[in-house]
């Protein structure tokens, strides 16, 4: 069923109900948490290939991610939201994605019957685009030379696609997680290839920063991984533009309060944001938590973290292509 499209027309179906319009293209398959680099490299040859192929590019992926059924507690912390993923993923100019729900029935599939009974009689593929790293089917069983082995007798084309490296470093997902726990957004962002994304609701706070000249939006709800405690230059969509902003994450040891906060401070902005869903794009860490003296050093703090975020707002606008 679809239900969702967006900016380039992309459709996103849940299941393989009805897929009519994903059968007879070029499929890729995978989890693309964040949508780094590497995937979108993946994702442009598969748009490729499909044009050449005169089908549709095809992703399918599964929500959650399957560790998180099988063994939650070694689950890693997501990157990106489905509505995230989705959105980067029609950016690279993919038609149709497909989501499955994941169960225990399917990830129970041997590898030639996931291969058969989904990708050929489901979806009718005509080609397969993965990256090395390429594992499917029950326990993972089945890699890229399976895929080469099932392929080659339906005449099916399979295009394994190198890995992208950035300062000498894989970018894989977990490399990205790394960097994001370690609080190197700028290097996260740079394997990314955007900026890593919070989203979550605006809910109602003390209102303190608003007596002090710095009104902040608290955001809840948060369920992507969230980087340590500090300050974090970012951007938030308003609208059609993109509205500056100094994130604070932590407690605010300044004012006694030890409770961990998401703390968003739009700069020359004025709207009432309650209840809304906020976007934070993070671009790079500013400085760690700190306890000041009272109202006049903090105050003085940040108006100069202000103006160190407004600068990497710019330098991150001057170096991106």
């Amino acid at each position: 069923m679809e239900f969702g499209t967006f900016a380039v027309a992309m459709i996103l179906l849940r299941g393989l109900e009805d897929v009519r319009s994903a059968r007879g293209g070029i499929l890729s398959i995978g989890n693309f948490d964040g949508v780094h680099r590497g995937h979108q490299q993946i994702l442009s040859r598969l748009s490729s290939s499909a044009r050449a192929a005169g089908g549709p590019a095809v992703v399918m992926t599964f929500d959650p991610h399957p560790i998180q059924l099988l063994a939650p507690d070694r689950a890693p912390p997501s990157l990106s939201t489905l509505r995230r993923k989705s959105e980067l993923i029609s950016g690279c100019g993919v038609d149709v994605l497909v989501v499955i729900p994941t169960t225990r029935e399917w990830l129970a599939l041997e590898p030639q019957q996931f291969f058969t009974e989904v990708i050929c009689k489901g979806l009718d593929a005509r080609g397969i685009v993965e990256g090395p790293n390429f594992f499917f089917g029950r326990d993972r069983n089945g890699t890229v030379d399976t895929l080469k082995t099932l392929c080659a007798p339906r005449g099916m084309s399979l295009e394994v696609v190198e890995p992208v490296h950035w300062q000498g470093v894989r970018i894989s997902s977990s490399a990205v997680r790394k960097s994001v726990a370690d609080g190197d957004l700028r290097r996260a962002v740079a394997m990314l290839g955007h900026p890593y994304q919070l989203e979550g609701e605006v809910v109602s706070g003390a209102r303190r920063g608003r007596e002090i000249g710095f009104p902040t939006a608290n955001l809840s709800g948060v369920t992507t991984l969230l980087p340590p405690d500090g300050v974090y230059a970012a951007t938030v969509p308003q609208g059609d533009q993109m509205v500056p902003a100094a994130v604070h994450l932590g407690p605010n040891p300044t004012f006694g309060e030890q409770s961990r906060k998401l703390e968003v401070h739009l700069i020359q902005f004025s709207g009432e944001l309650y209840g809304t869903t906020m976007l934070v794009n993070l671009l790079d860490r500013v400085r760690g938590t700190q306890q000041f003296s009272g109202r006049d050093e903090l105050v003085a703090q940040l108006r100069q973290d202000v103006i160190a975020v407004q600068e990497c707002v710019h330098r991150h606008a001057v170096e991106s292509p």
